[in-house]
């Protein structure tokens, strides 16, 4: 435990690679290491330190690391300390993950208020990791001012990520009147604000249309309690030229010191606590399916029965339940 005390330390003490160490720890599947990383998240979040959480998600090839790198620097330059969190997709197959945003972000990864960490998907719906919370903990603990939260393309299960941020932004690319029917009503009901990248050369004209699209498209939707007046908002941004990086960052202080101000910010991070707890509590009770011999065996038991018709899902379901039941002291 003493090991952990003094980890926890060097985390809050804002130590590099410390938090690296500290990240591995609650990346780890190991038994062993998520107790050690239990009792070092309680003992890193003690002090109580925010982070502003920014989810980032959009399509592939959108420019989502051009813009994290160019948006990032725009931060650390305003003396702001910056963590990535940069989710890459994983292998179904073998399980493993390319993890090239680092390499992306050469700029960025170099500046010494800044910490890039890619970490795998590992198969997770919304492309969001199950320790992604945790590690947004650590970074917070570790005194960075901004988390940037990159996920993995966009979809319904990408609603996931707000579960998590603070502000919700969509970077979408500009395309013509069927781009707007591509993307689902749900996440463009939580998103924060909708960034169309590549405003600049012969696409900025095409951009500034996009925006107008995607701007009336929020004006259909219903009004949110959490937001103030123009909000939430489109608008055009070049992260190659570094264009309207100033003015997305006023917008979002602006509606991050709103919600606060009304009450809003912790009644969303209470909810999200709790919202993870039954997350943790749902994980846990799935994984004995595959952690517990005796229940595993009967899982395959019942797998090949229903496989054989011999009896169906539902009635192989409550077998397996009342099971679980008995077993429970």
């Amino acid at each position: 435990m003493k090991h952990i005390e003094e980890l926890a330390a060097k985390v809050t003490s804002g130590e590099r690679r410390a938090l690296a160490r500290a990240i591995t720890l609650v990346e780890s599947g190991r038994a062993d290491h998520q107790q050690d990383a239990q009792a070092l998240l309680q003992l890193a979040g003690q002090k109580g330190r925010q982070a502003l959480r920014i989810g980032l998600s959009g399509t592939p090839g959108v420019g989502k690391s051009t813009f994290i790198e160019a948006f990032g620097t725009h931060l650390t330059a305003q003396d702001l300390k910056v963590a990535v969190l940069a989710v890459d997709p994983s292998s179904t197959r073998s399980g493993g993950s390319i993890l090239g945003d680092k390499t992306r972000m050469d700029r960025l990864s170099r500046d010494k208020n800044a910490f890039i960490r890619p970490s795998p998907s590992q198969s997770h719906l919304g492309g969001v990791g199950r320790r992604t919370r945790a590690v947004v903990a650590l970074c917070e603990a570790a005194g960075f001012d901004v988390i940037l939260i990159e996920t993995v393309g966009v979809g319904q299960s990408e609603t996931m990520v707000a579960e998590m941020s603070d502000i919700f932004t969509l970077l979408l690319a500009p395309a013509g009147g069927d781009e707007l029917q591509g993307v689902k009503r749900g996440i463009m009901e939580i998103a924060d604000l909708i960034l169309v990248n590549k405003a600049d050369g012969e696409l900025k004209p095409q951009a500034i249309r996009t925006t107008a699209d995607y701007a009336g498209a929020l004006r259909l939707l219903r009004k949110r309690a959490q937001d103030p007046e123009g909000f939430p908002k489109a608008q055009p941004v070049s992260a190659l030229e570094e264009d309207g990086l100033t003015q997305v960052w006023q917008d979002m202080t602006t509606l991050a010191d709103w919600r606060k101000a009304q009450g809003h910010w912790d009644k969303n991070r209470a909810r999200q606590a709790v919202h993870w707890f039954e997350e943790e509590v749902r994980t846990r009770l799935l994984s004995r399916l595959t952690t517990d011999p005796a229940i595993k065996a009967q899982m395959e038991t019942l797998s090949a029965q229903v496989q054989s018709r011999a009896t169906t899902p539902a009635s192989a379901a409550e077998t397996l339940l009342s099971t679980l039941r008995q077993s429970d002291p």
